[in-house]
C-alpha cells in the first residue's frame, strides 16, 4: 500500500529533511525539528504525490488516503489526550501548505480548525475564557470562509468595522466574550446569504474541505505567476500539513511571533524578530497591532517604546535564543522561524531557511566561511545570481515614501529620478545644460541613442523585456521600465498620462526598474558597494570557474565599468552605436545618399578618425585584453531621419533635394529589415564600409602600441549564412591589416570570426570554420530566426504563452535549449570539429541571464558576453555550473 501521510510530534518523526521532495519544505523541517526534540505541536503531512495525483485524476483523492489520514489524526489525538470534535477537550488543528521551494503568503492556511457552536462552547468551559474561544471561533469562520467557501474577505471586514463602530472600539482587543459570540452569528448568517447554506459544522467536512483547498490553491493565480517568476515546476507540486492548534491568543502569557536566527536585511549575526502578545499568527503580519521587537536590542535600536519579549518574557526569550542556535547550527543557514508561547510553553511552529536581501546574503555567506560552518564552495552555491542586480546599481531607500503611479516591466535594474523629456534629442539638450532627465517615449529606435545615454532613467510604454530599449538600457547600466501600458504618452503635447494624473516636460519622476514601478517626484537612492564581502565571494567565485566573462561594450565608460566589474574582454562592440553622434551621423547619412563607390569612398573615408579613436579609447581600457568588435549590422535606413523638419535639414545638409532624399529612404525602406540588407549583406554591396572599419581597427591596435600596450582586436563579420560569404568578407579584413602593418612598419595580431545568428550558419558551421577563427553566438537574432518571433513585438502575446503553460520561459530571457540551444550545440561541435582551438562565446543577452550561463558551461563555450552591469552575475552563475558540475562527476 502506497504511504501517503507522515506523522511528526513527541520527539519522533517518519520523515526528515531528506523527504523534502515529498513533505515540501514545511513538512520536512517539522519532521527534522520533531525528531531533534524541539516543541513542535504533532501532527502529519499529507505528501507532494497526493497533489499529483488529486490533479492527474480530476481532483479526486487515491482511495486509501482518507484511512491513513484518521490514523495519524488519532495518533495526535492521543499524544494531546484531546479528540477532534469532541465536547470535553477538542482538538482543534491547522492547515497549510508546503511546497518543497518556498512560496511565502502564496497558497493558502486556515487555523482554528475543528470549531463548531458545541466544540467553541466546550473551548470556553475548559479554559475558563469565553473571550478567547470565540475570538478563535470568528477567526476560523472568517479564515475559512474565504479559504475555502469563497466568500471574500471583506464581507467579514465590513461586519466586524460596523460593529466597532457602533461600540465605539479602536482595536480588536477591546471586543468582550460577547461582542465575539455576536460576531460569531453575524459571520455565520453572513455566509448562509452569500452561499444559501449553512457554514458547516462537522468538523470532518471542515479537514477536507481544507485540505482541497490548499491543494487547490496550488493553481491559484497569484502562486502560478510566483512559479513562473522564480522558477518553480509545476509538476512539484505541494504537500498539506494538518497541525494540532496551539494559541498564542489566550491572554497576557501568551504571545505569537516570527524571527530570524540573523538580521534578514543586513546580514548581521543579531537575534531579530517581532511579537505580538495575547495574538495569533496572522495578527503579526496583518499590521492592524503593532508588533513588539523580540529583543532588548531592537527596541534601543529602533527607538520603540513597545516592550521587548527578553523583557517581558525572560525565560522563554532564553529557550527561544537556544532554538536560534540549535537550528541554524544545524541547516547551516540562516532561519526563519515561527512560534506561539501558551501560557508561558514555548511551540515552534516553523522553520526555514530565510529569505533574505542581496547585502544579507553576501554577509551571512561570508560570515559563516569565516566561522568554518560552510566551505567557500558552498557559499557560491548560496547565492542567487540574479539577486546580484540588488548591488549593482542605486537602488531606492527602503525607508523612503513612494507615491507609484504606474508600472511596467523590470526591464534594467536600478533606480533613477530625473525630470521627464519625450525626445532623444531634448535628452541631450537638457543634460548638457545640467539638469537629470527620464528619456519617456512609446518606443526607443537606435537613433535616440544620443539621448538614452545621457538619460538617468528610460521608461517606455511599448516594448517587452528585449526591445530596443530593455536591451540598450542593460548594456549601458542605466534603470529601464518598459511595457507600462497602462501609462499613455502624447509626445506631440509633451504630456504623460498615469492613472488620471497628468505629467508634462519637466516634472521629476522616479523609475524603479527593478520593480518596474514608476513615481511621482524624486525618491532617495542607496549606492551600491562593490568592496568587502562583494569582493571577497567574488575572488572565491574566479577560483572556480572555467567559462570566461566579457562584456558588450561601445563607450570608454561601457568599457572602464565592465573592467571594473571583472570582465576579461569585451565580447561584443557594436559598431553601428559609435554612429549616431550628430557630428558622425551627418557623415553616415552623407556615405548613404551616395550613388558611386567613389562618393561613398569619400564620405565614409571622414567617419574613419572617429571610429580610429573609438578603438583607441576601448584598446587602452582594455590594456591588453581581447576585444571584439563587429562590423557594421544594422540596415541602413535606421541612420535617416523620419520626421519631414530633420528630412529637410538632412537634404540640405547633404546639398541634394528633399524628394531625392524620399525617394532613397523609399530604396532602403524595407518590408522586414531583421531578414534584408542588413549585416555582412551591406558590406558585400558596399565594400567600403567593411574597408573603412576594418582600417580604423588596425590603425588604432599600432596607435596603442607605440604607447607600450598591447590591443588584441577580433574582428568580427555579422549575419553570416554562407561560407562563401565568411570567405567574401575575411579578404577584405586581411588585405586591410596588410595594407596597415606595410604603411606603419609595425606588425600585430588579430582574428577574424563571425557572430552565428542564423539557422544556416550553424548547420554549416564547419565549413564557416575553415575560414573564421572564432565564433560568437549570437542568440538574440539567433531566437528571433529560430522562432520566427520578433522580439520587439513578441510582448504581446509572449506573456499569455508563459501563463498557459506553451513556453518554460521567455526565450529572449533565458536560453530555449531545445531549440536555439540545440543549434548552438550544433554550431559548436561542427566549428570543433574542423578547429579544435576555435573560440567560442555569446554575446546575446543570454550571457547575462544563469540558467543560460549554465548552458554555455555545459556546451563548452569559451567565454560569455553580456552588458557591463551583469558580468558579476555570470562570474557567479558560471562559478555554480563548474561546481555543480565537479559534484557530479
Amino acid at each position: 500500500m502506497a504511504k501517503w501521510v507522515y506523522n511528526f510530534g513527541a520527539g519522533k518523526a517518519d520523515g526528515s529533511a531528506q523527504l523534502r521532495e515529498l513533505l515540501g519544505g514545511k513538512g520536512a523541517n517539522l519532521a527534522e525539528m520533531a525528531s531533534l526534540g524541539l516543541p513542535v505541536p504533532p501532527g502529519f503531512t499529507i505528501s507532494t504525490e497526493v497533489c499529483t495525483h488529486y490533479y492527474a485524476n480530476g481532483r479526486s483523492y487515491p482511495t486509501d488516503l482518507e484511512s491513513q489520514a484518521e490514523e495519524s489524526l488519532k495518533a495526535v489525538e492521543a499524544q494531546l489526550g484531546r479528540g477532534f470534535g469532541s465536547t470535553e477537550k477538542p482538538l482543534l488543528v491547522s492547515v497549510r501548505s508546503g511546497a518543497r521551494a518556498s512560496m511565502p503568503g502564496m497558497m493558502d492556511t486556515v487555523l482554528n480548525l475543528g470549531l463548531n457552536d458545541d466544540t467553541a462552547a466546550a473551548l470556553a468551559r475548559e479554559t475558563n475564557d469565553e473571550r478567547f474561544a470565540y475570538d478563535s471561533f470568528r477567526r476560523f469562520i472568517q479564515m475559512y470562509s474565504d479559504v475555502v467557501l469563497e466568500v471574500e474577505h471583506y464581507n467579514f471586514e465590513e461586519i466586524l468595522e460596523e460593529y466597532k463602530d457602533i461600540k465605539d472600539y479602536n482595536l480588536d482587543t477591546e471586543m468582550t466574550a460577547d461582542d465575539w459570540k455576536q460576531i460569531v452569528k453575524e459571520y455565520k448568517a453572513r455566509v448562509k446569504d452569500v452561499l444559501g447554506r449553512d457554514f458547516p459544522a462537522d468538523p470532518k467536512e471542515q479537514l477536507w474541505g481544507a485540505i482541497s483547498a490548499v491543494f487547490g490553491s496550488w493553481m491559484n493565480q497569484r502562486a502560478n505567476t510566483y512559479r513562473r517568476l522564480h522558477g518553480i515546476p509545476e509538476e512539484w507540486g505541494t504537500a498539506v500539513t494538518v497541525q494540532s492548534m496551539v494559541f498564542g491568543n489566550m491572554g497576557n502569557d501568551c504571545s505569537t511571533g516570527v524571527c530570524f536566527s540573523r538580521n534578514p536585511s543586513t546580514g548581521d549575526n543579531h537575534f531579530y524578530g517581532e511579537f505580538l502578545v495575547n495574538a495569533q499568527g496572522e495578527d503579526v503580519v496583518a499590521g492592524i497591532r503593532t508588533p513588539q521587537p523580540l529583543t532588548l536590542a531592537e527596541r534601543e535600536n529602533g527607538g520603540g517604546e513597545l516592550p521587548s519579549m527578553e523583557e517581558t518574557q525572560p525565560e522563554v526569550f532564553k529557550e527561544l535564543c537556544a532554538i536560534r542556535e540549535k537550528l541554524e547550527g544545524h541547516y547551516r543557514d540562516m532561519q526563519d522561524m515561527e512560534f506561539t508561547v501558551q501560557q508561558n510553553r514555548l511551540w515552534i511552529l516553523q522553520t526555514r531557511n530565510g529569505k533574505r536581501t542581496a547585502k544579507a546574503a553576501l554577509k551571512i555567506a561570508c560570515d559563516l566561511v569565516r566561522e568554518g560552518v560552510i566551505d567557500k564552495r558552498e557559499a557560491i552555491k548560496r547565492i542567487d545570481p540574479a539577486q546580484l542586480d540588488q548591488l549593482l546599481h542605486p537602488t531606492l531607500d527602503p525607508s523612503a515614501e513612494r507615491d507609484v503611479v504606474g508600472r511596467g516591466l523590470p526591464a534594467s535594474p536600478g533606480a533613477a529620478s530625473g525630470q521627464i523629456v519625450f525626445t532623444a534629442d531634448e535628452a541631450e539638450e537638457w543634460s548638457k545644460a545640467g539638469k537629470k532627465v527620464v528619456l519617456v517615449r512609446n518606443e526607443t529606435s537606435p537613433e535616440d541613442i544620443g539621448g538614452m545615454h545621457v538619460a538617468e532613467g528610460i521608461l517606455t510604454t511599448r516594448g517587452g523585456m528585449t526591445s530596443h530599449a530593455a536591451v540598450v538600457a542593460r548594456g549601458m547600466g542605466t534603470p529601464c521600465v518598459s511595457g507600462a501600458g497602462e501609462i499613455k504618452v502624447d509626445g506631440k503635447n509633451k504630456v504623460m498620462l498615469a492613472n488620471g494624473r497628468e505629467f508634462a516636460e519637466g516634472d521629476v519622476i522616479t523609475l524603479d526598474g527593478t520593480t518596474g514601478e514608476v513615481m511621482s517626484g524624486e525618491v532617495a537612492t542607496i549606492k551600491p558597494e562593490l568592496t568587502g564581502d562583494f569582493g571577497e565571494l567574488m575572488g572565491w567565485v574566479d577560483e572556480f570557474r572555467t567559462l570566461g566573462v566579457r562584456a558588450n561594450a561601445e563607450t570608454p565608460l561601457d568599457a572602464q565599468t565592465a573592467v571594473d566589474f571583472g570582465a576579461e574582454g569585451i565580447g561584443l562592440s557594436r559598431t553601428e552605436h559609435m554612429f549616431f553622434d550628430p557630428e558622425r551621423i551627418v557623415h553616415m547619412r552623407e556615405m548613404i545618399l551616395a550613388r558611386d563607390p567613389e562618393a561613398r569612398r569619400a564620405a565614409i573615408a571622414k567617419l574613419l578618425p572617429y571610429q580610429r579613436e573609438d578603438f583607441t579609447a576601448l584598446f587602452r581600457i582594455m590594456n591588453g585584453l581581447p576585444a571584439t568588435i563587429r562590423l557594421l549590422d544594422p540596415p541602413l535606413n535606421e541612420f535617416l531621419p523620419h520626421t519631414e523638419e530633420e528630412m529637410q535639414d538632412v537634404a540640405d545638409a547633404a546639398g541634394v533635394s528633399l524628394r531625392a532624399l524620399e525617394l532613397r529612404k523609399a530604396e532602403l525602406d524595407e518590408a522586414n529589415p531583421m531578414l534584408g540588407h542588413r549585416g555582412c549583406r551591406l558590406a558585400v554591396t558596399y565594400p567600403e564600409i567593411c574597408e573603412m572599419q576594418a582600417r580604423a581597427i588596425f590603425e588604432a591596435v599600432v596607435a596603442v602600441k607605440k604607447d607600450g600596450i598591447k590591443a588584441i582586436p577580433e574582428v568580427m563579420i555579422p549575419l553570416v549564412g554562407t561560407k562563401a560569404e565568411m570567405d567574401d568578407q575575411a579578404k577584405i579584413v586581411h588585405r586591410i591589416a596588410d595594407a596597415v602593418k606595410k604603411e606603419s612598419g609595425e606588425a600585430f595580431e588579430y582574428m577574424v570570426g563571425t557572430m552565428i545568428e542564423l539557422p544556416r550558419a550553424c548547420m554549416v558551421a564547419d565549413e564557416i570554420a575553415e575560414t573564421a577563427e572564432f565564433f560568437s553566438f549570437g542568440t538574440n537574432d539567433l531566437t528571433q530566426t529560430t522562432f520566427g518571433f520578433s522580439r520587439d513585438d513578441a510582448g504581446t502575446f509572449i506573456e499569455e504563452y508563459l501563463q498557459r503553460g506553451l513556453l518554460p520561459a521567455d526565450p529572449f530571457i533565458t536560453i530555449d535549449r531545445d531549440g536555439v540551444g540545440g543549434l548552438v550545440r550544433m554550431g559548436a561541435e561542427k566549428g570543433k570539429k574542423t578547429r579544435p582551438d576555435l573560440k567560442m562565446g555569446i554575446c546575446g543577452e543570454h550571457g547575462g541571464d544563469p540558467e543560460s550561463v549554465r548552458f554555455c558551461h555545459e556546451v563548452g563555450l569559451t567565454y560569455v558576453s553580456c552588458s557591463p552591469y551583469r558580468v558579476p552575475i555570470a562570474r557567479l552563475a558560471a562559478a555554480q555550473a563548474a561546481i555543480d558540475e565537479a559534484d557530479a562527476a
